[in-house]
């Protein structure tokens, strides 16, 4: 198994919004169903919106397994309109915006790479933190996730509809 990171763009917007779908699937079938519903975010104008803004305004990531597109996330400078009411952290950041992947390839190691890649790319670009938002409900497995990898909790919000979620930030 290799695993590859390469650019992506608009034109992966349909593999992007699949590999949100996997997830929701996915998180439905384990009866998490607090973090994005219960229907594909594909048919949400407002998530399809806000993925290609953040893909036509950051540098997206594709991690492939053997060739197939397997993961992705993208880059921004800050974390956007959604989140603007949290404090600045007072310097330049990178913030990763959609972190997915296709759950097909489950514990490959894909979404690892991805994050590795972003610390990389945020390093090479001179810029000493990287900051994610994520949700917090639920067992908080995914602010864990994170956490694995070297971010640590900041600021903790509650979003629309009280949407539990979670700021966390590391040094590169």
């Amino acid at each position: 198994m290799t695993i590859t990171i390469r650019e992506g763009g608009p034109d992966d917007l349909p593999v992007i919004l699949g590999m949100l779908d996997s997830c929701v699937e996915w998180l439905v079938s384990q009866g998490r169903t607090g973090q994005w519903g219960t229907k594909p975010l594909s048919e949400s104008a407002r998530t399809v919106e806000s993925v290609t803004r953040s893909t036509a305004g950051g540098e997206v990531f594709i991690a492939e397994v053997d060739g197939a597109p397997a993961a992705t996330l993208t880059l921004a400078d800050s974390p956007g309109p959604s989140l603007a009411h949290l404090p600045s952290p007072g310097e330049p950041e990178r913030y990763i915006h959609w972190l997915a992947s296709d759950r097909r390839f489950k514990g490959h190691g894909a979404g690892s790479a991805l994050l590795a890649h972003a610390a990389e790319v945020t390093r090479r670009a001179g810029v000493s933190l990287l900051r994610v938002d994520c949700y917090a409900g639920d067992d908080g497995k995914l602010v864990r996730y994170y956490e694995s990898h070297g971010f640590v909790r900041t600021e903790t919000y509650r979003g629309t509809d009280d949407w539990p979620g979670q700021v966390l930030a590391r040094r590169v």
